[in-house]
């Protein structure tokens, strides 16, 4: 959400970064809701010092024995009185509508973020690992022989389309990769692990952005619960309503959860397979720092998430999203691309966004500057450290021999009893 006072004050810079999110004019709007907003407002307050004044003068009216001066006071009370009530009533839903249009506005990007329509506009910054040579043509991840143990007829019996059922080396594999993501990113990177619910309140996912513009996205239970996108609505609102001490930041958290998505919009795209399913699970990384280290820190996740494919031996690329295809909330985006030998591309498997001041002041999270002070609003930031399904499809990929087998990373062992092969029979060995 944006700071009103801040659009008051620079109404063109601001109009100039919605303009590069594809908006144009929008200080117009919102300062036309604000102006009416405080002149309801200001017309209360007029209109209760009114009647506090002619309060006042009714006693003494009728101490005096002015009958006509005490019912002209009092019909002046009664009328000040509905003026106030009716003023009240347009100021709060001016205010209401002026919330509800900064709810729908996306965050500004940072000036050093490319312009761009959609993805093809996005900028490369790096790459890691060179994609391996096949002597075979390698195949999708759900065409392996090996990976026998993704069952979609199964989950399509149970729940339908976009849902898998995993048995055997592929439940044990998945399991693996996430622990060996909370294991590194606890014991190396310094995040504290979290379990924390994956049924939310409307205020966590409004904290976060979901609400109310991508309501469409997320599943709403029939009592007013919404199941988590992501564990990023969790962790991120731990500190909603807090005013922290500056040296407590910043918090780095991290956690393994099941996440669902409708996947609105999605139909016809990546239906084969388990590239994109309405729930699947994800390690996250969500960080609450002090606005002067945010992008420091954004820097900082962005080498956790690469690092994980560094020790699995995956190739990648990273990637800045520019102005369009950045997400709602972000305000800079790195994206990490995995490469996928069986589509020949590579593809997302982690996205990691500072966010700024943007969910604090939704959720109204602050700090005490240790120098003193009023109370600052706090910078947050997320990321996936992975996603485990989208992981497990790249080390089955990568890892495809030409018998169907799959040769599985050394940094795995620990968590497989030193089992790092799949045979084409599907047993892990």
């Amino acid at each position: 959400m944006h700071d009103i006072r801040y659009i008051r004050d620079h109404p063109a810079a601001f109009d100039a970064a919605m303009s590069r999110r594809g908006l144009s004019g929008v200080s117009a709007d919102v300062l036309a809701l604000d102006e009416r907003r405080r002149a309801l407002i200001h017309a209360a307050e007029t209109a209760q010092a009114e009647q506090n004044a002619a309060s006042k003068q009714v006693g003494a009216a009728k101490a005096s024995g002015d009958e006509a001066g005490f019912e002209r006071l009092r019909a002046l009370v009664a009328e000040k009185k509905a003026d106030i009530a009716r003023l009240q009533d347009e100021a709060r839903a001016e205010d209401q509508a002026l919330t509800d249009l900064l709810m729908g506005l996306p965050n500004l990007p940072h000036d050093d973020i490319p312009d761009g329509a959609d993805e093809h506009d996005n900028v490369e910054i790096r790459r890691w690992g060179t994609p391996r040579a096949f002597d075979f043509a390698p195949v999708e991840h759900y065409q392996l022989p090996a990976a026998r143990g993704l069952d979609f007829e199964t989950a399509a019996k149970l729940s339908g389309a976009r849902f898998v059922v995993l048995s055997g080396a592929m439940a044990r594999l998945h399991r693996a990769l996430a622990q060996f993501m909370l294991d590194l990113h606890t014991t190396e990177h310094g995040l504290t692990e979290m379990i924390t619910p994956v049924l939310v309140r409307d205020a966590a996912m409004y904290g976060t952005n979901q609400l109310p513009k991508f309501a469409e996205d997320s599943y709403q239970t029939t009592n007013g619960w919404w199941l988590i996108p992501t564990s990023e609505v969790t962790l991120t609102n731990t500190v909603a309503g807090d005013v922290l001490d500056e040296a407590a930041l910043p918090i780095r958290m991290t956690a393994h959860t099941q996440c669902f998505r409708s996947e609105a919009g999605s139909a016809g795209k990546d239906t084969a397979g388990m590239l994109r399913q309405h729930q699947f699970e994800k390690v996250e990384m969500v960080s609450i720092t002090h606005p002067d280290t945010s992008l420091d820190e954004h820097a900082r996740m962005t080498r956790c998430a690469e690092t994980v494919l560094e020790r699995l031996g995956l190739p990648y690329r990273t990637v800045v999203l520019c102005t369009g295809d950045m997400g709602f909330g972000a305000r800079k985006t790195h994206d990490i691309e995995v490469w996928l030998p069986g589509q020949n591309t590579y593809r997302e498997i982690s996205s990691v966004s500072v966010c700024g001041d943007f969910q604090a002041r939704r959720m109204n999270a602050r700090f005490k500057p240790a120098s003193g002070g009023k109370p600052e609003f706090v910078h947050t930031l997320n990321g996936s450290g992975l996603a485990v399904g989208r992981c497990l499809i790249a080390v089955l990929e990568n890892g495809q021999q030409a018998d169907g087998s799959v040769t599985l990373p050394e940094a795995l062992g620990p968590w497989l009893g030193g089992k790092l092969t799949i045979t084409a029979e599907g047993v892990m060995v």
